[in-house]
């Protein structure tokens, strides 16, 4: 009795921390260029996003819940072996770069806020997160990051410092002029390629059976004779008030640089730390403390998720033990993977590499990495001999397909801006 009241009392999880680590650092830095550039001309991006993230997340947690396994783990038993080496090799490098980028501004704002040394302040944020991955049982942990989502009102709070002229904001939002420049369409996949990030897949599958595991869920699905509609619409409530959660902090970010850096002729932002920065002289010091302290808050929620997702792929693929629940002396394989991943990326992160480039190239990896993931995803979700009688309906099915479509044609004009 105790299990069937969890299951239906815990309506948010696994898909409010995937929306929350959509914002992460690199993702800031990415709003902020959009707002500080172009102004308020590109918050209809965030809109657009939203139903295509929902769907494709929803896709990710449908196949962790039903199949009590992740998606490394079903792409492993179905799919040819060169798909499962490609894609792991694709998440893991953008991952560790991605890691690198979030940490080096975690660093530099904490830096930004109370002084010291921005590289030793990168290798502190980032064995706190290493230390929570492997150290608490994810029955505790979880909450951790629930309460972490909440860093991210500091954002909205942030847009309420300034004075932003709305009506011209919303009518911007919902009537933009849409421009076919380089540097526009270059800003235009970056932000698509944030919102709709590869590790955000593999993390909520794999939190959805960490779930199962921990005694909050039942058996999968798949193992049902009858019923399961109540997890699929716990799972479509927790996706769907995820995502737009992320969605409306990504346009009070871009909102806030929108009416501040770009109004003042601020156009070049190249880290999350630096549009902090800039607000100082523009903003006042109450604006660049919100929006610094989020950048660190937000790393880490981010940090653990990224390396996590990297670590449940791998493990999953060499037949570890993948749990958050396990003690490290249980699951060694995978803790040192959490461990590897974010060490790497906090060398990176102290090496010389211009911050810009390492953002454009975290875009561009998770724009190549989304592409495949997303259609072996649609083709795990709606294969009968995978989901059993939980193949994915056809609404969630044609908002699945729509959304690999979408990053399709992201990744065609990603590459043909390339070569312009």
């Amino acid at each position: 009795m105790r299990r069937k009241k969890s299951t239906n009392s815990h309506w948010l999880g696994p898909g409010l921390v995937t929306g929350a680590a959509d914002d992460d650092p690199s993702g800031i830095a990415t709003y902020s260029q959009a707002g500080a550039r172009f102004g308020f001309g590109l918050l209809w991006t965030v809109f657009l996003t939203t139903p295509f993230m929902i769907a494709i997340q929803l896709v990710s947690a449908h196949i962790g819940r039903v199949t009590g396994n992740g998606i490394v783990a079903n792409v492993k038993a179905f799919y040819p072996r060169p798909v499962l080496v490609v894609l792991l090799g694709l998440l893991v490098a953008a991952n560790t770069i991605n890691i690198a980028a979030d940490i080096a501004a975690m660093g530099e704002a904490l830096y930004l806020v109370i002084g010291g040394l921005k590289h030793e302040h990168a290798l502190l944020l980032g064995g706190v997160s290493v230390v929570l991955q492997v150290f608490v049982p994810y029955r505790r942990y979880a909450p951790i990051l629930k309460v972490l989502t909440l860093v991210l009102f500091l954002y909205v709070a942030t847009a309420f410092t300034v004075e932003i002229p709305w009506s011209q904001a919303l009518f911007k939002t919902v009537w933009p002029t849409i421009a076919l420049d380089r540097n526009y369409l270059l800003t235009v996949v970056a932000v698509l390629g944030t919102t709709i990030s590869p590790y955000l897949f593999f993390w909520q599958a794999s939190q959805e059976v960490e779930e199962m595991r921990s005694g909050r869920r039942l058996r999968p699905l798949k193992a049902l004779t009858h019923g399961g509609r109540p997890e699929l619409d716990r799972m479509a409530v927790d996706t769907t008030v995820g995502m737009i959660f992320s969605n409306v902090i990504a346009y009070f970010i871009m909102l806030t640089t929108a009416a501040t850096l770009h109004a003042k002729g601020v156009t070049e932002i190249e880290t999350a730390a630096q549009a902090a920065e800039a607000l100082r002289p523009i903003a006042g010091e109450l604006t660049f403390l919100l929006f610094a302290l989020g950048i660190i808050g937000t790393g880490l929620l981010a940090v653990p998720v990224l390396a996590g997702s990297a670590a449940y792929a791998v493990a999953e693929a060499l037949g570890w033990k993948s749990t958050l629940e396990a003690r490290p002396s249980q699951a060694a394989g995978f803790y040192a993977i959490i461990a590897a991943a974010t060490l790497i990326g906090i060398a990176m992160s102290f090496s010389p590499i211009d911050p810009i480039q390492m953002l454009f190239w975290t875009a561009v990896i998770n724009g190549v990495v989304a592409v495949p993931v997303m259609l072996v995803m649609m083709l795990v979700a709606t294969n009968p001999s995978v989901m059993g009688r939980f193949v994915v309906r056809s609404g969630l099915a044609v908002g699945g397909w729509a959304a690999t479509g979408l990053m399709g044609v992201t990744l065609a004009a990603l590459l043909v801006s390339l070569v312009l």
